[in-house]
């Protein structure tokens, strides 16, 4: 797997490096439980300076607005906003100040989000990131993403959406924010990576492992869920996510094909010698 897959995109990315001769922001979108955070992890430990480069990693997760800020959009705007996820939940002023600020070689403080708690950690729980890096990996569910047309915001795309939006005011205001905040957000990325899942039906499988593991390290945590709280968490995520899959392919600049077992099947683009997918 290594050798096969993840080396070359090391090589990759340090071609982009040398062909900008400057720091560059790598996007890496992959839908939950894709196996984004374990790559992003073995490009900034080895294979990165493997080929001489320096990496930090900012993940959107740790960017989530903390539990007010969410109850305060839950009142103001629309109530399914106080779920964590959706476009919309992000701090993206800090994000785009993050990443301008690592990017730039200055030093700054990463914020920390757990997902047990469903709130961000105190700022002493933060992690300092200090001087100049080569890459910084971007990894995250949507970024990337890209708005839908109007039209498919029309009619509910699932249960929850038609039960609790039904007159799709939520689903437009996450839908503008992809048009305007995350399109500024997103715009800071110079190459994008997108490992994508076979069906939406594999996310949610996914998903359900991931909480059964943190409900092994954390269980009395407030943030726990069962599997049916769970199966409603990830309805959240299914329109943009299906959308993702069906749109972002197209204008990634790499792109894997996982299997059901999240396993890499495929990849696009490696070797291009050319520049930026938009």
């Amino acid at each position: 797997m290594v050798d096969c897959w993840w080396r070359p995109l090391a090589r990759q990315i340090a071609h982009w490096h040398a062909s900008a001769g400057r720091p560059l922001i790598i996007g890496i979108n992959g839908a939950q439980g894709s196996g984004k955070s374990t790559v992003c992890r073995f490009l900034q430990a080895s294979l990165l300076p493997e080929q001489g480069l320096s990496a930090a990693v900012v993940s959107l997760d740790d960017l989530y607005l903390p539990l007010q800020a969410r109850e305060q959009m839950a009142r103001d705007i629309y109530p399914l906003f106080r779920t964590r996820g959706v476009p919309g939940t992000h701090d993206v002023d800090a994000g785009i100040t993050l990443l301008e600020d690592i990017i730039a070689g200055r030093d700054t403080l990463i914020p920390r989000f757990s997902k047990a708690l469903d709130d961000r950690l105190p700022q002493a729980d933060w992690t300092h990131h200090v001087g100049k890096v080569d890459i910084l990996l971007f990894e995250g569910w949507c970024v990337g993403a890209r708005p839908q047309d109007a039209a498919a915001l029309q009619q509910p795309l699932n249960a929850l959406e038609a039960q609790y939006d039904p007159d799709g005011i939520w689903r437009r205001h996450v839908n503008s924010a992809l048009e305007t905040s995350y399109a500024q957000w997103f715009s800071l990325i110079d190459h994008l990576v997108m490992l994508k899942p076979p069906s939406f039906d594999h996310v949610l499988k996914n998903r359900l492992l991931q909480e059964h593991k943190l409900r092994a390290t954390a269980p009395d945590a407030p943030g726990i869920m069962d599997d049916a709280a769970v199966a409603r968490f990830v309805s959240h995520y299914e329109r943009v996510t299906r959308h993702m899959v069906a749109d972002l392919p197209d204008h990634v600049d790499l792109l894997y094909q996982l299997s059901a077992g999240q396993d890499v099947i495929s990849c696009t683009g490696l070797g291009k010698e050319d520049g930026h997918v938009s």
